[in-house]
């Protein structure tokens, strides 16, 4: 493949900003493909994908030029010069010959191969990961971590919810194929080989931009990994329930609980930070959903009037994310081991009081996209310890990326006794 420096460029602007800017690498390739409206679909599929595998595999490409300071990136200079080297080593690593550029001239492949070899003794940096997540997930899966890390390092797939309060899978697999976008449904034991009940969910055959289809803009569709799509149904709502999504976020969950719902009872989706409900609001009305009331969590007055009036609470609460590793690659090198001590006290401290909303006899799901059991089965565990007698779990479900190769999600669902 033939590499234009526009767009090499562009990739690597997108670099600096997640490494050197901290900044989330869907909102940095966002902005960068925005940036040139005469990019075709290619050249932005280069630019996205490439910059997701290099952040994915940052590790490995620096040990193969002798860069092996991670912790706290350093500041590599003004411009671009030190991404060159990594883009060179990528393209060596991926056998894709360089141009006679300036930028390469310095780029040995025999050496960058070499390095490659090396580096195949060593785990945390063939997989390209931090120390600290090698110890902590070590630990806590055990020889499992291999194949969850061997998977959690490959591209997520792209898969699509029907929203069935417009249409139904069938015709909205009809209608994108009508538009040359060919999907698949997981009936199909080979992109479902655990048959987890996903009877909305559709596979992108090849990946694209599927926000700019006009199905959904028109709300025939929302883009949710297969793992996420199975937490609302866990929920086990019915029609004219009141239900509170208490971590709503931007409200994907949100939208999917009240579509089971038929657009009949309430959900009230709750979040501390506003924006995300304002985001919240616009997906509603593109789905066609009315019975969503969002609600700002800026006081523990807004949790105390809800007191026990809940048919079903779900709590998707903040976590490391260690499950979602294929669609957010840079959050391993974001995230430190403090915060995952700050984030289970968090998590903790959410269980024990928004509980309370829940009525006698009503159903909460507690779930997170992480594969730690310190942030899933023993969070349960140690809350069911405190309520002494007052919940009963009813059921769990785990989500592993090495056996289904979607995200790594835990729910567990516990009945309200008294």
């Amino acid at each position: 493949m033939k590499l234009h420096r526009n767009t090499v460029e562009a990739i690597l602007v997108a670099l600096k900003e997640i490494f050197e800017g901290e900044k989330y690498a869907d909102r940095v390739i966002e902005k960068v493909l925005k940036s040139n409206p005469k990019w075709g679909a290619r050249d932005r599929a280069f630019i996205a994908e490439n910059t997701y595998e290099i952040v994915r595999w940052w590790r490995l490409i620096l040990f193969t030029i002798k860069v092996e300071e991670l912790a706290n990136p350093q500041k590599y200079g003004e411009g671009l010069g030190f991404y060159w080297r990594v883009f060179g080593a990528w393209c060596v690593l991926n056998q894709q010959e360089l141009p006679d550029w300036q930028e390469f001239k310095y780029i040995d492949a025999k050496a960058v191969q070499r390095r490659y070899q090396q580096a195949q003794t060593e785990r945390k940096i063939m997989q390209a990961i931090p120390d600290w997540l090698d110890e902590v997930a070590s630990l806590e899966l055990g020889e499992q971590w291999d194949s969850e890390m061997t998977a959690m390092n490959q591209e997520a797939p792209v898969i699509l919810r029907t929203n069935t309060l417009k249409t139904s899978l069938p015709e909205l697999q009809k209608l994108l194929a009508e538009d040359n976008i060919t999907t698949y449904s997981f009936a199909d034991t080979a992109i479902n080989p655990a048959q987890l009940p996903l009877p909305y969910a559709l596979q992108l055959a090849q990946r694209r931009n599927i926000f700019t289809s006009v199905h959904f803009k028109n709300g025939l569709f929302e883009i949710q990994d297969a793992a996420s799509q199975l937490v609302a149904p866990f929920l086990d709502v019915q029609e004219g329930m009141r239900v509170v999504d208490a971590c709503a976020g931007a409200g994907g969950k949100t939208l999917h609980l009240a579509t089971l719902m038929n657009n009949k009872g309430r959900v009230i989706s709750m979040d501390t930070e506003g924006w995300k409900l304002d985001e919240l609001r616009k997906r509603t009305a593109r789905n066609g959903i009315s019975n969503v009331e969002p609600r700002v969590i800026d006081s523990n007055k807004v949790i105390k009037r809800l007191e026990n009036s809940a048919d079903r609470l779900l709590l998707d609460v903040p976590c490391s994310g260690l499950g979602v590793l294929k669609r957010n690659p840079d959050a391993k090198w974001k995230l430190h081991p403090d915060f995952i001590t700050r984030i289970k006290a968090t998590q903790a401290e959410i269980l024990g009081s928004y509980v309370s909303m829940l009525r006698k006899d009503g159903v909460l799901v507690y779930a997170t996209c992480s594969i730690l059991p310190s942030e899933s089965e023993e969070q349960v565990r140690k809350f069911l310890e405190q309520q002494d007698g007052k919940f009963e779990l009813l059921a769990e479900l785990r989500t592993s990326p090495a056996q289904t190769g979607f995200d790594g999600f835990y729910m567990a669902k516990l009945v309200k006794k008294s």
